[in-house]
Formats: structure tokens, C-alpha cells, sequence
């Protein structure tokens, strides 16, 4: 009992000095527990929307599985409308009804302005159903009763401002259609952000499908009683010999459709778990900071319970105490603001287009569990190696000043420890450099990684004697005695210095890595580009990554002034080698003019000659891997055709990041194996333009494709510039989650400087008796701050150039062969290293600054 009086006794008295590293626990728990709250929301949308929206059961074609009903000719897989009388007829069922929809689709308005997510979430054109009724109802009109009729859910409406009587324009393989709003169906589940317009089913049926008396699927109600794994054993039996259908269960069509994702929330949950973790490694070293201080503040007082017969274990228990007090109080914080992050992203993906109601927020019972064991556990573990220091403090401490001396020999021990670590570490990195495959590779980057952090983390406090020594001859010197002044406290304790540097060294090095390897894919690309791409311009959809509508493909093709146009297209196929194995891998068909559009390197035979009837080409890997070499034939069983036995002509480098891997044969030779109306429609299209014409061509392409606003025209400084903006957008992502871990840091070096001027209080007055103005108290503080920063700054920006060059050297192995450091961004982030120190050291200073001297010079340490 008296250990816990003395441990809340401590932790009150110094509720300031707590303040900061229960911030630390309080963002890093929020951080945790707003991640899972947000996904299990966002998992608890697609569910409810999932499962309300499917039918007890649904008739599929087979092909449907394959490709999700969206081939790449640009209509969905079907079945005949006959199919829903023997369904109808089946035992059990309620009521069958035909759906048609289509994914294939881009909707524009009357200003040509795509009405689609900007988010990834999919356009979806289909006919009204009863089904519907399910998670939607009409507020506004009526279901479209014609060719010139249309129907918009509410959300697109709102988000674009749609009104009844606008013109939408449906644009799919088939054609382009134009109808007038004349309904508006309100979602009564969370839509996360799809799109979605009806048409009538006659009108869906020819314009979606191709052709009338078709659906793309049967939606069948049980009969009350009737359990929806006996209604699918009933229709599998009544459809058996009539066809090949997939048959699904309401919650296997659920099922499948959170597969799909889950995979994506998944990466993102884990990977905002990860820069969780990077928080609450960088708040370690601000905790053990602060107990670290506080342990040597109370030195005396410690001394002293010794004295009067505290042991070593209530002395230790104490501290500890202390710890789970700041865990317990940060951790209660944590949770309730990670509720409130998690909020602030649903409303930020509201505000994009991903549509998500607070009326679904989850909260699971092991979110808040987790995010207080997580932040108690760590902040005690981090208070444990000063609780052992505080229990070896001897009964003689009272007599001494607070403080206790530094241990030489641990220092000793922790320096050649850390020397090896490191050393170790280098070791991986370069034989990562060394690695000839990019798996093997991996684990050493990994493993260097890992050592390299722990070894700079150990050896922390013996380079803070030599760098901050180093950076105060070129930062510090200049300010005279007070710069001096400011060197000799960041020297005081090379051990806390160190920890605080490391505490921002971690984010920044991830920083300064993911700039090289970002900086160096830009490059390689760029170069690749420069290398390989012959095309003036390349065509192809601008975000979902759709196929070209046949419409928009004759459209480049009367495009005047164009050397060529190239079709592009990929088909499902398995290759059979001639050692008799089987892959299933797709091979690319498209016009002979592809080999001036895109340079490939031929490392036997001729590449001109696998556009020739019934020919292809292979890769390096694959013909190394099956032994396959030019003459040989190679069985292509095509998904939407026929088999086919094409010889190979060439064998092309793989040394390329286009294509790479990639088998050519001509559009030609594919057509003659695969029916026109299931031959896939052009993933891209490239382009020649005639000499000296190129800038008229490029104008006359953007004005021949402004009807269809998916479609981005681009010549190869679009392509860079694209490529650029994309590795920045990602990386900025990645930034901003690495900002929390930066705070934490920016916390750290707050909590050191306020408890190192709270233990130099005699100092700091016996400084200001002797005639140290406030204006240099201050300045000699955010001195000491600027050069801490520095110090963790210049670590963290070497260590994180290392990690990135021993990547870039693996990534060399996949095709991104160019190091490029990106020095404006190094050095901009040095620069706001000494900014982020002079913040850092506003509130400490002011502190210190306001001192009286006399009741500074009078304090007991």
C-alpha cells in the first residue's frame, strides 16, 4: 500500500512532466485502435451491403467465374432467358427474375463530365428488379420505362447535381445511349461510393449484353421454409445436362464479394498498423526518456527511501507503478480518440467519394482491450530499464547531489555492441547489393534493415559525442559562449541525447528511403521510356484501367495525320510448352507495327517474323524454364476460342519493365483462333504520327476522344509527368503516416529539453546571477534543440540514403536500373530538422526564460 500512496504521490507531483509521454501512448494507442474501428467499419458496410443486396440465391453462367461476368470484349458473360423458366418451375422457389448489369460502362452528362467514382469504386449499369428493393427504394420518379429513360442512384445525384429530366450518356461496347433522368433511388444501406444507373431490361439487354432474350443472371427468392442450401441443390438439379451455371448461396455471393475486398482493406489495415508500430517504437525512447530523467531527478529522494528501508523491489515496484499509471491514462485517451480518427477518415472518405455513415461506425470489444494492453505494456516495458536503475540507487545517494554518475564500463559495453550490430547490419546491406535474385535478396535488405536501426539506436549516445561535436563546429560556433554553452548540454549525457535523436532518426530514415527508391523508380522509368517506347502517343483509360469501346478505338483510327495506330489486346490463354507443361498466362496480340511502338530486344530469331501467320514469341524466362527455343511449337488453348499451334519465331529479353515476360503473335493470327464478337477489346493503342505533324496529331487525337473522357491521350512527357505524379502521390500517402511518427519524435526532444531545464535549475540561475540575459537563456536552449534535431536528422538521413541505395540495387534485378538520390528532398528535410528543433524549444525556453533567480539558485536540484 505504501508503494502505491508513494507511486501516485509521484506521478501527481510530476503530472507535467508525464503530460508529454502520455501524449506519445495517447497517439500512438489512437493511431491502433482508430485503424481497426475504421476497417471494421468499412468491413461492416460492405457486409450489410453485401448480404442485403444478394438474392437467397443467384444463376450464374460459368464463365462468369473466369472473369467476373466482364470479358474483355466488353459484355458480360450471359445465359437465356429460358433459364428463368426452369428456374421459376423448380421446387421451393418464390420468384425468379432475370438481372442484366455491366461493369463495362462510363457514364457522362450532358457536359461530357464522367459521373463515375474518382475513388476506384465501379460504374454499374443495370435493369430495375425487385431484388432492388432490398437496399434501394425510388424517391423521385420511376423506374425507366423505355429506350430514352434512365434511372441514378441518390449519392451520384447529390455528388454531381443530377435533376430529373438531365441527359446521362451510357457508353459501353455495344455503343452509346442517351435517355433522360426520370427516377432517383436512394440507397437505404451505406453505398461506399459505386455509381450506379438502371435502365429498362429490354433496353439493358441490347445495349449492355448485345443481344434480347438474354440476362447476366438469375436472382431466385425461397419459398418461406425453404433453406438457401436446399433451394441450390434443387436448381442445380433442375438446371443438370441444361448448360453450365454457377450457383451461389446468399452468403456465398457475399462471401465472394467481401473476397474481393477484403484483400484491399486488409493491406491497408496492416499497413497503418505498421506505421503504428513505428509510433510506438519512436514513443519507447520518449518514455524511457522520461523515466530515465526523472530516475536521476530523484536521485536524493530515492537515496533516501533506501535509507529509511524502502528495498530494492519497492523502489523498482514504485517506478513501475508510476508507468502503468502514465499507461493506463494515455491508453484511456488513445481509445477515445481513435474513435474520433476513425470518424475523421470515414469523413474523409466521404469527402472523396467513398461513402461511409457514422450510423455504421463498429467498435468490436477487442479494439479498446487491444489499444490498452498495447499502450500499458509498452509504456512499462519502456519504463523498466530505469525502474531497475532506481532500485540500484544505494541509501549514500541522499548525502550526494541529484544525479547519478554515468557507468563507464556499461557505456563500454554498449558501445562495442552496438559497433557490431551496425557492423553487421552494413554486412547484410551489402550483400544484399551482391544478391543475383530479388528474393534472396529480400532477406538480407531485411535483416540489414533491422541491424543497422538497432545498431545506430545502441551506439546512439557514443556518436553523439563525435556528431554534435562535428555540428557545433559549423551551427553552434557562431553564436560565441552561448552557442558553447548550448554544445556542452547536448554533451552533458550523451545516453539521453542519443535516445533523442533516435527518436526522430527512425521516421526520417524511413523518409530519406522510400525518397531514394520512389526517386529511382521515376528514373528508371523515365529512362526506360527514352529506351524503349518509339510511340509519339499512347491512349488508354486514365484511372479503372478499362478497355477501349470500339466506338473511341474508330475515332483514333480516323485520326488524320498518323504514320499508324497500333491495337493492343491481351487474351486469356493456356500455353502449353513442348516439354508438355501447362500455364495458364495470356498471350499479347496486336499489329505489327507494335515492335517500332515499343523496342524489344530479340536474343535469337526475329521478332518481325512472329507477327507472321500462325507465329509468336516467348520471353528469356519462360524459354529458359521450359527449354524452349526458335522453331519449337507451342500449344495456346485460347479462353474465348479455339486451340491453337503457333511456332516460335523469337525469344525476347526480359531486361525490361514493359512487357516484361510478355508473348507476341498478331492480331491476325489471334482472330483467326478467336470468334470477332468475343475478341477483346484494345487494352491500349499507340501511335505514329507523320514527320514534322506530331503536335497537330496530338491536338487532333485529344479532340477526337473528348467524347469519351476516360480515355487519356498522352505523349511520352505526358507518360513521365504521369508516372512522376503517381510514385509522389504514393509516397505523400506515406509521409503523412510517418508525420505520427515524427510528432512522437518532436515530443521527445519537447520532454527532454523541459526536464533537463527543470534538472539545470540551480544552473540555469546561477548562469542568469552572473549575467546571462533571458534573450540568451533562450537562445542558448533552442541552441541545444536545433543541434539535437540535427544530430537525429543527419543519422536518420544517412542511414535511410544506405537502406535505400541496398534497394535500389535489389530492385536493379526486376529492371529499375538507375540510383538517383533525390537531393533537394534530403537536404529540404535536414533544413526543417533545425526548424522542427527551434519549435520544439518555444515552450522549454519560455519556461526557463521566466525563471526567478533567486528561487533558482535556492532550489535543492
Amino acid at each position: 500500500m505504501t508503494v502505491w500512496k508513494t507511486s501516485v504521490r509521484n506521478f501527481l507531483a510530476h503530472k507535467g512532466r508525464m503530460a508529454l509521454s502520455a501524449v506519445a501512448v495517447l497517439l500512438s494507442v489512437a493511431f491502433v485502435c482508430g485503424t481497426l474501428v475504421f476497417t471494421d467499419t468499412m468491413n461492416a458496410t460492405f457486409d450489410k451491403l453485401f448480404t442485403i443486396s444478394s438474392p437467397d440465391l443467384t444463376v450464374l453462367p460459368e464463365a462468369a467465374e473466369d472473369n467476373e461476368g466482364q470479358p474483355a470484349a466488353g459484355k458480360p458473360a450471359s445465359l437465356p432467358a429460358s433459364t428463368i423458366q426452369q428456374v421459376a418451375k423448380v421446387e421451393g422457389v418464390e420468384r425468379a427474375e432475370g438481372s442484366v448489369y455491366s461493369m463495362a460502362v462510363t457514364v457522362v452528362d450532358s457536359e461530357n463530365k464522367n459521373m463515375g467514382s474518382q475513388t476506384g469504386a465501379p460504374t454499374i449499369a443495370s435493369n430495375w428488379t425487385k431484388n432492388d428493393l432490398r437496399s434501394m427504394k425510388i424517391t423521385s420518379g420511376h423506374a425507366p420505362r423505355g429506350p430514352t429513360e434512365v434511372m441514378v442512384d441518390a449519392d451520384t445525384a447529390k455528388k454531381h447535381k443530377l435533376k430529373m429530366g438531365d441527359e446521362l450518356r451510357t457508353i459501353a461496347a455495344t455503343g452509346d445511349l442517351r435517355a433522360k433522368i426520370s427516377g432517383i433511388a436512394t440507397f437505404t444501406v451505406t453505398n461506399p461510393g459505386a455509381a450506379v444507373v438502371y435502365l429498362d431490361t429490354a433496353t439493358a439487354q441490347k445495349h449492355l449484353l448485345g443481344a434480347p432474350d438474354v440476362f447476366s443472371q438469375v436472382l431466385v427468392s425461397a419459398k418461406s421454409g425453404v433453406s438457401d442450401t436446399q433451394l441450390k441443390k434443387n436448381v442445380a438439379a433442375a438446371l443438370d445436362g441444361s448448360g453450365a451455371y454457377t450457383l451461389r448461396t446468399q452468403k456465398e455471393a457475399a462471401d465472394a464479394n467481401k473476397d474481393d475486398m477484403g484483400a484491399f482493406l486488409g493491406v491497408m489495415k496492416y499497413a497503418m498498423l505498421g506505421f503504428a508500430g513505428i509510433a510506438f517504437l519512436v514513443g519507447i525512447f520518449l518514455i524511457v526518456n522520461t523515466f530515465s530523467m526523472l530516475v536521476a531527478q530523484r536521485t536524493r529522494e530515492i537515496g533516501l527511501m533506501r535509507a529509511i528501508g524502502s528495498s530494492r523491489k519497492q523502489v523498482n515496484r514504485s517506478v513501475l507503478v508510476e508507468a502503468v499509471l502514465l499507461g493506463i491514462v494515455g491508453s484511456v485517451l488513445g481509445v477515445v480518440a481513435g474513435v474520433g480518427l476513425a470518424i475523421g477518415l470515414m469523413q474523409l472518405m466521404t469527402a472523396v467519394g467513398l461513402e461511409l455513415s457514422t450510423g455504421d461506425l463498429t467498435i468490436v470489444w477487442t479494439t479498446p482491450v487491444l489499444g490498452l494492453l498495447l499502450g500499458i505494456v509498452v509504456t512499462v516495458l519502456a519504463a523498466y530499464i530505469p525502474a531497475r536503475r532506481a532500485g540500484k540507487v544505494s541509501p549514500m545517494a541522499a548525502l550526494r547531489d541529484a544525479g547519478t554518475p554515468a557507468d563507464g564500463r556499461s557505456g563500454r559495453v554498449r558501445a562495442g555492441i552496438g559497433l557490431v550490430l551496425t557492423a553487421a547490419g552494413g554486412a547484410s546491406l551489402w550483400v544484399t547489393t551482391q544478391a543475383d535474385k530479388a528474393t534472396e535478396g529480400s532477406m538480407y535488405l531485411a535483416l540489414g534493415v533491422l541491424l543497422t536501426l538497432i545498431g545506430f539506436i545502441v551506439i546512439g549516445p557514443l556518436l553523439a559525442g563525435v556528431v554534435v561535436r562535428a555540428l557545433s563546429v559549423v551551427v553552434l560556433r557562431f553564436f560565441g559562449p552561448v552557442g558553447r554553452l548550448a554544445e556542452r548540454n547536448a554533451l552533458r549525457n550523451p545516453r539521453r541525447t542519443g535516445a533523442t535523436g533516435a527518436a526522430l532518426m527512425i521516421g526520417l530514415a524511413l523518409v530519406a528511403c522510400l525518397s531514394v527508391v520512389g526517386s529511382s523508380m521515376v528514373a528508371s522509368a523515365t529512362e526506360e521510356l527514352d529506351k524503349s517506347v518509339g510511340a509519339d502517343f499512347i491512349v488508354q483509360d486514365s484511372g479503372a484501367g478499362r478497355p477501349i469501346v470500339p466506338q473511341a478505338a474508330e475515332a483514333v483510327h480516323a485520326v488524320a495525320g498518323l504514320e499508324h495506330v497500333t491495337d493492343y489486346v491481351f487474351l486469356g490463354a493456356k500455353i502449353t510448352a513442348p516439354n508438355g507443361k501447362t500455364e495458364d498466362k495470356g498471350i499479347t496480340a496486336a499489329d505489327p507495327t507494335y515492335q517500332q511502338d515499343v523496342r524489344r530486344t530479340a536474343l535469337s530469331g526475329d521478332l518481325a517474323k512472329a507477327y507472321g501467320k500462325n507465329a509468336m514469341s516467348v520471353g528469356e524466362d519462360y524459354a529458359k524454364k521450359h527449354g524452349v527455343k526458335v522453331g519449337d511449337t507451342i500449344t495456346v488453348a485460347f479462353k474465348e476460342g479455339e486451340t491453337a499451334k503457333l511456332t516460335v519465331a523469337a525469344v525476347t529479353s526480359d531486361d525490361s519493365n514493359i512487357d516484361r515476360g510478355a508473348m507476341y503473335t498478331n492480331l491476325t493470327t489471334a482472330a483467326s483462333y478467336v470468334p470477332a464478337d468475343r475478341m477483346p477489346q484494345n487494352l491500349a493503342m499507340f501511335a505514329k504520327a507523320e514527320e514534322g505533324k506530331e503536335k497537330e496529331a496530338y491536338a487532333d487525337l485529344k479532340s477526337a476522344l473528348a467524347e469519351y473522357p476516360v480515355y487519356a491521350v498522352q505523349n511520352q512527357a505526358d507518360f513521365k509527368e504521369m508516372l512522376k505524379d503517381q510514385v509522389g502521390q504514393l509516397l505523400n500517402i506515406v509521409y503523412g503516416l510517418l508525420a505520427l511518427a515524427i510528432i512522437v519524435a518532436i515530443l521527445g526532444v519537447v520532454n527532454t529539453l523541459a526536464l533537463s531545464v527543470v534538472e539545470r535549475t540551480r544552473e540555469i540561475g546561477l548562469m542568469r546571477a552572473i549575467g546571462l540575459s533571458r534573450r540568451q537563456l533562450r537562445r542558448m536552449i533552442r541552441l541545444e534543440s536545433v543541434v539535437i534535431a540535427l544530430f537525429g536528422a543527419l543519422l536518420g538521413l544517412g542511414l535511410g540514403m544506405g537502406w535505400g541505395t541496398a534497394a535500389q540495387k535489389l530492385l536493379a534485378l526486376e529492371g529499375l536500373v538507375v540510383l538517383e538520390i533525390p537531393w533537394p528532398t534530403i537536404l529540404t528535410v535536414f533544413a526543417c530538422s533545425a526548424l522542427v528543433g527551434l519549435f520544439a524549444a518555444l515552450v522549454p525556453a519560455f519556461r526557463a526564460g521566466r525563471m526567478n533567480v533567486l528561487n533558482a539558485i535556492a532550489t535543492d536540484g
